[in-house]
């Protein structure tokens, strides 16, 4: 047997890879071998079940972070749009439609650094979940920057279940992609979610110039911090962003990291979410090296395939919905 067989086989008796494992796995020309034994791990953790989320862009553009990735910070000239928070009435239709077409969850996203305790943004927020909570059956999710335990334990009590927060890249790395918050505060408010009772969506961004090293202590951070979805966003460079000219990451080493991801994190939800498209004719590769979830619907400022063509992929890949 070889070295990726034997350590797919280590993980399924539930001993954790060490580091040192997952650079040899970075390290092995044998793609096929990895994606199937990523696949193999996949099956005996999660069996086939698919898991689907959406997400509106419930407040766009103005943020005052410089993360170099996103169109929607103040410090760069992008084309992407800017407005407040959104009517109630127009989230309340988005959440609807998503969870008739079967969704299993849906989230608010909002720019900026976070919503601030006490405040009129918050206040709007408890009533939306609440509504939602009374009216709907979907899974409800938010991602609102860096908050703070009280708003995080106020938006539990309206009827939140998951916080999504990325922390993007490797700690190492991060200071080149953000500098106006650091890594420990995207650490410790994922430590406050948690603290709150709510679950967490955590993840990464491939392609801003990072190591597959860097990739792979990322995957380790969020395994230490119990993290159980876990988006995989491909970046799409922006006109006007600091990252506009950066060469799109070789599909070979998107896959490869998506099946070291699976050997470290054996039982997340690893979810394809923004820029998957760039994969490609080789997207449903993924969902045989460790996939199991995905962003379905438009993303936040770029466009998606679409709940049914998304479904029918999963559907013919062997997984139940």
């Amino acid at each position: 047997m070889s070295f990726i067989s034997d350590l797919a086989n280590s993980v399924i008796k539930t001993e954790d890879i060490t580091k040192e494992d997952a650079l040899k796995l970075a390290c092995s020309s044998d793609l096929e071998e990895l994606l199937k034994n990523a696949d193999k791990i996949r099956k005996h953790f999660c069996k086939n079940n698919f898991n689907l989320c959406s997400i509106i862009n419930a407040k766009s553009g103005k943020c005052s972070e410089n993360c170099k990735y996103c169109a929607q910070s103040a410090h760069f000239k992008t084309n992407s749009p800017n407005y407040s928070l959104l009517n109630n009435d127009i989230i309340f239709k988005e959440a609807l439609k998503f969870e008739e077409k079967g969704v299993h969850r849906f989230s608010l996203v909002m720019s900026g650094k976070g919503v601030k305790d006490n405040s009129d943004e918050l206040n709007r927020l408890e009533e939306i979940y609440k509504y939602l909570t009374k009216n709907s059956k979907i899974h409800l999710c938010g991602s609102f920057g860096i908050v703070s335990l009280e708003t995080l334990k106020k938006l539990k009590n309206a009827g939140l279940k998951t916080y999504h927060h990325n922390l993007e890249t490797s700690r190492r790395f991060f200071p080149r992609i953000c500098s106006t918050h650091t890594y420990d505060d995207r650490i410790n408010t994922i430590k406050n979610a948690k603290l709150a009772g709510l679950d967490v969506c955590s993840g990464a961004i491939f392609g801003m110039g990072e190591s597959l090293e860097d990739r792979i202590d990322l995957a380790f951070d969020l395994k230490k911090l119990n993290v159980s979805s876990v988006p995989l966003n491909i970046l799409t460079p922006i006109k006007g962003t600091p990252l506009e000219n950066l060469s799109p990451l070789p599909k070979d080493e998107i896959l490869k990291s998506i099946a070291i991801f699976r050997f470290i994190l054996p039982k997340a939800y690893l979810r394809y979410a923004g820029g998957r498209n760039n994969l490609g004719e080789f997207v449903e590769a993924g969902l045989k090296g460790g996939i199991n979830s995905a962003l379905t619907g438009d993303f936040l400022t770029t466009k998606g395939d679409g709940v049914e063509n998304d479904k029918n992929m999963v559907l013919k890949n062997g997984f139940e919905i």
